[in-house]
């Protein structure tokens, strides 16, 4: 399935709901539930807020698919128990980031992309890197859906993108091994790490960070592609596009570590709850600083994904720079 959060007007202003993106539009899963049982089994087992339905599992999951069996039977015009429309043209609503992550944990796993850096550094990439996967935590709350004006703040000069592609946790664990850590994955989209690279270089000379670099915007969407669709180590193709023209493409191929491995990683003496999300961190020419190549106000960037398809987003304009002034 294809799952997304959609906001849809109504009398009383705008709501957000579950959905599904289908051959027949996008389904309202929590009615399409509700026309086949009942609004009180709908938001129980279907609920019509994506963490809630994370937190529902394999019930959740097998009501949804329920659900949509029951929609294509009857037929996109099915209306909900009190009426409510089910089924929407993409067009019609607006598509908002997939899911509002409980935590945000960003990986570094493309050995080409750290080697990369390393050199940048003249350095010789640390051992370290090969003995465990290593991530920061970022900021789930600064978040930007598809189609969105993604932000410039006032203390760049150098915005960039990374197109990387994370993981959403699905079932709670811990001290899992990576054979089991792959099972408690729900699906997979995309994620646009936005850098201010200026500000990210400052932090990491004083060994400290990301911080400010990173935790002013998240780009997720456009949809939560379940587990079930993919195959295990599937290779994707991926690549990135700003103003129609290409700048570089990759593959997942080249990732050194899985998503398994990472979530193993993190669930060491510590809880992952679903709703968590894992980035993968970008592959070499993922991003501007690769190629040293930068945004500009008004681009319009694309990142695609094969079966996760593409994320679009439109630079903003850069807010008057200031510089903050500390008192000593």
């Amino acid at each position: 399935m294809k799952l997304v959060t959609f906001e849809v007007p109504t009398p009383v202003g705008p709501f957000e709901r579950l959905g599904a993106l289908t051959a027949q539009g996008l389904v309202d899963l929590n009615f399409a539930y509700a026309a086949l049982r009942s609004q009180r089994l709908a938001d129980v087992f279907v609920p019509a807020e994506m963490l809630a339905f994370l937190d529902g599992g394999e019930d959740s999951l097998d009501g949804a698919r329920q659900a949509l069996t029951s929609i294509v039977r009857k037929g996109p015009k099915t209306a909900g128990p009190r009426g409510q429309r089910i089924v929407y043209k993409e067009n019609e609503v607006k598509l908002l980031p997939p899911l509002k992550p409980r935590a945000l944990r960003d990986f570094f796993a493309y050995e080409d992309h750290a080697l990369q850096g390393a050199k940048r550094r003249r350095e010789v990439l640390a051992p370290e890197w090969y003995a465990q996967p290593v991530y920061y935590k970022g900021n789930p709350r600064e978040l930007y859906g598809p189609g969105a004006v993604i932000p410039w703040p006032s203390y760049t000069r150098r915005l960039d993108f990374e197109l990387e592609i994370a993981c959403v946790v699905g079932k709670k664990g811990r001290d899992l091994s990576p054979a089991q850590a792959g099972a408690h994955i729900a699906g997979y989209t995309i994620f646009n790490d936005l850098s201010a690279r200026d500000i990210q270089k400052n932090e990491m000379v004083c060994r400290m960070g990301p911080a400010k670099g990173k935790d002013f915007g998240n780009v997720l969407g456009p949809y939560l592609l379940t587990a079930d669709e993919l195959k295990k180590d599937e290779q994707l193709a991926m690549s990135v596009w700003v103003n129609g023209k290409r700048w570089s493409s990759g593959t997942t191929r080249d990732r050194y570590w899985s998503f398994a491995e990472m979530l193993s990683h993190v669930s060491q003496s510590e809880w992952v709850y679903p709703g968590d999300v894992l980035g993968s961190g970008t592959y070499f020419k993922g991003c501007g600083l690769d190629m040293d190549r930068w945004l500009k106000p008004g681009d319009r960037l694309e990142l695609k994904v094969e079966k996760l398809g593409v994320l679009r987003s439109i630079v903003g304009a850069p807010k008057a720079q200031k510089q903050i002034k500390y008192d000593r």
